[in-house]
């Protein structure tokens, strides 16, 4: 009966490598989940997206070598960044920002040494947390502060999600884009559930959704191929140098590398998260777990790497993706492999006009479906995550850290003007500080307040 059990278990782990047609396809898959929001975030920072992909590509697998393979992670541009990343472009790249014009060098060339400085940083907090121990780092930032970030990080994305279902399209397109994203959502749910352990097409139902969204939409009148048919079929991704002689530059580094405050936690989230995803699959096998929430120290480095990778490039500010953290969770394939075979396949998508432009007349609707699924799979996992670690919800000092960095994190994305709260802080944060940002600071905060003066033990119930 075990062996019978055994048998039916689908799925790979972090250093299985599948057969080359199953990889490919899955190694699809991962990719067409990372390209929206990849290149969502250089169309709106004015980066050139065909480097943005390439820089993906190069940054993740040179993180998954960095990693011995070990931490399974996909790397896309990070939602993080824009803000202060926006304020340098229209403070030294004015007349290019402002214009139409798809890609400002000027400035990019500016944030690529925020980039780089970010990258320092990670790694240099990387290398202090693997030789004071993961416990140190548990310490200041325990499951609450982790597991309640990752929630206000997927109910954050709501609004992306939302709008590229409709929110955002023209009131005579709304139906249609609405339509569309819900057929999208259904579809993809109905996949994902249905054709669990069906074998390989059960472990694909994100690009089967994509797939179904996207003939769905032809006749809707929601794709466009002329963008298809003016592109270049061979394009050269536009390479810039950092400023590192430019004064301006490093007076503005600061700001955009403080940012990894906000990028640790979730860093952090996603590793905690597919630590308990890939133990789980492992137990069923029969296999012995992976335990790589314990190499926190070791993630930050990969994700110091891959940041190091786009700031010599050009490419937008990188994050391990969410979004392919719960593809991954969905269709329990983890293997390292099938994530470099997806890095392959952006460096090449950088480079052919055609087929980026084929990929990128995708509708924003089925985006947004696949985005309502994708991103509330990430805050789930959240919940998930403090589940599995036994956090004591009756604990007033839990109950104060992960409420606060829900309302903070969630309410000030909702809330507040711009999603900033209004604290300027000089040339880090001149127009306000990020929801996201303050609420992991403010998490962190009271929770090393409860560090250093000592409070009553609580028992679980």
């Amino acid at each position: 009966m075990s062996a019978e059990n055994k048998s039916v278990v689908i799925g790979y782990l972090p250093d299985d490598t599948p057969p080359l047609g199953a990889m490919l396809s899955l190694g699809f898959q991962q990719f067409l989940t990372m390209f929206p929001a990849t290149v969502l975030v250089a169309v709106l920072t004015k980066f050139d997206v065909g480097i943005t992909l390439l820089a993906s590509g190069l940054g993740t697998i040179i993180a998954l070598l960095v990693s011995k393979r070990k931490i399974p992670m996909y790397y896309g541009s990070s939602f993080s960044y824009m803000a202060v990343v926006m304020t340098v472009m229209s403070k030294f790249a004015p007349d290019c920002y402002n214009s139409t014009a798809a890609y400002c060098p000027e400035g990019v060339q500016i944030v690529q040494v925020g980039i780089i400085l970010t990258a320092v940083f990670e790694i240099l907090v990387g290398l202090l947390i693997m030789r004071a121990g993961k416990a140190a780092l548990d310490r200041v930032l325990p499951p609450i502060v982790t597991g309640s970030m990752a929630m206000v990080i997927g109910v954050a994305l709501a609004n992306a999600a939302l709008g590229n279902a409709g929110n955002w399209a023209a009131p005579e397109a709304a139906t249609a884009t609405w339509t569309v994203a819900f057929i999208t959502l259904i579809a993809t749910i109905l996949f994902s559930v249905y054709l669990q352990g069906k074998g390989l097409i059960g472990m694909l139902p994100i690009l089967l959704g994509a797939i179904f969204g996207y003939i769905v939409a032809i006749p809707f009148g929601l794709v466009h191929f002329d963008t298809v048919t003016n592109a270049a079929w061979f394009e050269l991704p536009k390479f810039t140098f950092p400023a590192f002689t430019s004064g301006e530059a490093w007076g503005m580094a600061l700001s955009i590398a403080l940012i990894f405050i906000a990028t640790v936690p979730e860093s952090t989230a996603h590793l905690y998260q597919m630590s308990l995803y890939i133990d789980e699959l492992a137990a069923e096998m029969g296999r012995k777990p992976y335990n790589i929430k314990e190499l926190i120290g070791l993630n930050l480095i990969a994700d110091g790497s891959d940041d190091l990778v786009v700031g010599l490039l050009g490419g937008c500010a990188g994050t391990n993706y969410g979004e392919n953290n719960s593809l991954m969770a969905i269709t329990r394939n983890y293997s390292t492999a099938v994530l470099m075979a997806a890095g392959g396949m952006a460096i090449v998508f950088g480079f052919f006009g055609k087929l980026v432009a084929l990929v990128n007349t995708m509708p924003a609707a089925v985006v947004g479906g696949l985005s309502i699924y994708l991103f509330g799979v990430i805050g789930m996992q959240g919940v998930a995550l403090i589940q599995s670690e036994k956090v004591n919800l009756f604990d007033p000092k839990q109950l104060a850290v992960g409420s606060v960095i829900l309302i903070c994190g969630i309410g000030g994305n909702l809330a507040l003007k711009d999603g900033l709260f209004p604290f300027p802080l000089p040339f880090l944060f001149p127009n306000g500080i990020p929801a996201i940002v303050f609420a992991a600071i403010v998490g962190i905060f009271i929770n090393l307040i409860f560090l250093v003066f000592k409070t009553p033990e609580v028992r679980g119930n």
